[in-house]
Formats: structure tokens, sequence, C-alpha cells
């Protein structure tokens, strides 16, 4: 346990920031989840609708500072990456039948 004033003061502000970030990062984990058993389960409308609320929450905990913003962006872009390749399946399956 500190003894300094000043180290109990940035152990209370460092307690408080960790709550507030693990709130915005685990959305977005969670988001992320969803999206990917949506597109796993081959439903288009539910796949982007899900993804879509998962870049609002990644964009939510990099404008907070949870997580940096080149992460966030990556993250979005792997989710959209297997979006297209799962729109890209569907369409090829709709013109063969």
């Amino acid at each position: 346990m500190a003894n300094i004033r000043s180290q109990i003061k940035r152990n209370r502000q460092n307690e408080k920031r960790r709550l507030r970030n693990r709130i915005y990062r685990g959305s977005a984990r969670k988001a992320i989840k969803r999206a990917r058993l949506a597109m796993e389960a081959q439903n288009l409308e539910e796949a982007i609708e899900a993804v879509r609320l998962a870049v609002k929450r990644l964009d939510k905990a990099a404008q907070k500072g949870s997580i940096h913003k080149r992460n966030a962006a990556r993250r979005k872009s792997r989710l959209m990456k297997r979006l297209a390749a799962l729109q890209a399946a569907q369409q090829g399956q709709q013109a063969a039948s």
C-alpha cells in the first residue's frame, strides 16, 4: 500500500480509469463476438446489423482512449473483410441457383 499522498491519489485515479475502460472494451468485445457468430451462422441481415454495432462500439472505445485508434481500425477492417466475404459467398450462391 502506498504511503505517499500523491501515490494514493494516483491509485484512486487508476482504479476509476480501469473500471471505465473495462466497460468500453468489454462492450466492444461482446459486439465483435456477436458479429462473428452471426457471420458463422450465415445470417447476412443479422451479420450486417451486428457489424454496424461492433464498429460503433469500437469507435466509442477508441474515442474514450480505452483502445488505440489503430487497434480499433484493424479490428473494424477484419470484421468488414469477413462480412464482404460472406456477402460475396451469398451472392455466388444466389447466382448459381
